[in-house]
């Protein structure tokens, strides 16, 4: 049975009610609207084969930002999948091990799909500035995604780094960023 729009719109806001009244809920201190975070100073760094070159070109670029860079492989152009290797790297944001990762595969895309499947991870396949940022300031992604195969090492290097730049914006953002994690913690705890 499908749910018409008022039985969805009541879903949601049980949903978000049960995230807001756990107060002591990991997700909830993330997503509350305070001041803004610091960048990230740890990034676990992943690809498959068709990313492996732009991951190669883009370590010592992080690490002369100052930044600590777990390469997470692939370590060669050999065909790999990019599941192990985006899991791989989401793990390491989803444990606390990294504070925040770049995942590179030929298109984004199914890297961004699999680190989501991850609990309180935000993955997003950006392909510009702009979208790097909307991804940080309004959705407080904490992995980015990247397709080898769109954009080259100057692009990535401006995506990476307006992605790492933009703080997380709160306010506004943290009551629809709440109601993603709503959904997530729903479904998990009903699979349980």
């Amino acid at each position: 049975m499908i749910p018409n729009e008022q039985e969805v719109r009541a879903l949601v806001r049980r949903i978000l009610l049960d995230v807001l009244s756990d107060e002591t809920s990991p997700a909830a201190k993330a997503d509350a609207p305070s001041a803004p975070e610091a960048a990230p100073r740890t990034i676990a760094i992943a690809a498959d084969h068709g990313g492996f070159e732009l991951k190669q070109q883009l370590i010592p670029w992080l690490q002369s930002l100052g930044l600590r860079v777990m390469d997470l492989g692939t370590d060669s152009r050999e065909s790999v999948d990019y599941p192990d290797f985006a899991f791989s790297a989401a793990s390491m944001v989803m444990q606390g091990k990294a504070d925040a990762a770049i995942i590179i595969d030929g298109a984004g895309i199914g890297s961004a799909m699999t680190a989501n499947k991850l609990p309180g991870v935000r993955a997003s396949m950006c392909y510009d500035a702009a979208t790097a940022r909307n991804a940080r300031e309004h959705n407080h992604a904490n992995v980015l995604t990247l397709g080898a195969g769109m954009i080259d090492l100057d692009k990535a290097r401006e995506i990476v780094k307006t992605w790492l730049e933009t703080p997380w914006g709160g306010g506004r953002h943290a009551r629809r960023v709440a109601k993603i994690t709503a959904i997530e913690q729903r479904f998990s705890k009903a699979n349980c």
